[in-house]
This record gives structure tokens, sequence and C-alpha cells, in this order.
């Protein structure tokens, strides 16, 4: 009897040992979305006599996906930030005019059903200030134009390829400060609200 208990020692051993070798499956954390509110894309008060904006600086609210703050202009000339605002232009860091590796591609479909990149997806670039990798003008991009308001396109999900490579993707829900559910002519513009999901770890995961 003795071998045979050596036996099925040996084997329960050999189990041990291979069931310690096995490597746990690894878990994919999912990526939250973040809402941001009010933020600010160089707003003006409008003359009334002109119809021109008043006290506009022309420079763009620089946004970073990753950190979820504006970035100075002072560092526009690094891939420290993303996104950038000015009234309806949006910029992407990536580009001939741009020093990171970002991009932007506009997206037909619902923010939540979008699990991740499509394949075949091709992300535009900042080439010139007329060439922007998110067109400007009513219908082109992200917004419509009409009754002297702006408002988002139902459907649109701008995906953006992040200044250091990363991927996310982006919402906008108001260009009107605090985000009225129907914004009127006296509605203070260029206050964006928008939701996002970035993923850090380089995948085309956005779940």
């Amino acid at each position: 009897m003795q071998p045979v208990k050596i036996a099925f020692l040996t084997t329960l051993t050999l189990l041990s040992v291979f069931g310690c070798n096995q490597e746990e499956p690894t878990s994919v954390a999912p990526v939250k979305a973040t809402t941001i509110r009010n933020l600010a894309a160089d707003p003006a008060q409008i003359n009334p006599q002109t119809g021109q904006p008043v006290g506009a600086t022309n420079k763009f609210t620089l946004f970073s996906l990753k950190d979820g703050v504006t970035v100075a202009n002072s560092d526009s000339a690094t891939n420290k930030w993303d996104i950038g605002f000015r009234a309806t232009t949006l910029i992407i860091n990536g580009g001939s005019i741009r020093s990171g590796r970002g991009g932007a591609f506009i997206h037909t479909g619902t923010f939540d059903e979008l699990k991740t990149i499509p394949a075949g997806t091709t992300f535009a670039t900042d080439e010139s200030p007329a060439q922007l990798a998110i067109p400007t003008g009513s219908g082109k991009g992200w917004y419509n134009y009409a009754n002297t308001l702006i408002t988002p396109i139902p459907g649109r999900v701008l995906l953006i390829r992040t200044g250091d490579g990363n991927y996310a993707k982006v919402e906008i829900l108001s260009y009107y400060k605090d985000a009225p559910a129907t914004p009127t002519a006296t509605s203070e513009g260029r206050y964006y609200t928008f939701r996002y999901v970035y993923q850090p770890d380089g995948s085309q995961n956005l779940n």
C-alpha cells in the first residue's frame, strides 16, 4: 500500500505546483465618464450696437482630458493638453501646426453605445487655422446654428486621440452657461458643458 500512498502525494504536489504557476486572469478596469461644466471658451459680452463680442482675448482654453483640468497657454507647444475651446471652434493637439500626437474623428452614434474606437477610424489633424480636425461651421462639426443659437448636433461624438497618443470620447452637451435645457437669445454663450471618457492605458477601449 505504501507505493500507492506515495503516488497519491506526488500527484497532489504536482497539482499544487501547476496550480500556483497558472497566471490569474487580468481584469480590465472600466473607465468612467467625467462631466465638465461651464468651461469658459473666451467668453465676451456682445456690443448691442455692433453685435460683436467685446473683451474676448482670442485665445483658446486648453484642456487636458487625462488630468481633467485646463492648461496654461504657455504650454500650448507641449503635449500637456488635448483639446482647445474658443467660441465655437475646437482645436486638437496634433498635426503640422501642433506639437502633440493628437487627432479627431466625428462619430455618428450615441455616447453610451460607443464602447471602443470603431475599426477603420481615421483621425484628422489640425493642419492650418483653416483646416482643422473638427470642422467649424453650422452642421459641419459638432453644432448647428439657427435663430442666433448654437446647439450640439444630436448623435455626434468626438473621438479624440490625445496629445500623448491615448484615446477618449467627448460629447458636447451645451454651449451656454449653466447648460439651460432651452437656451434663449439672452443665454450667455461660450461656456461649454461636456462629458468625456479618457482611456489611460493606451488601448482603444472606451467602456
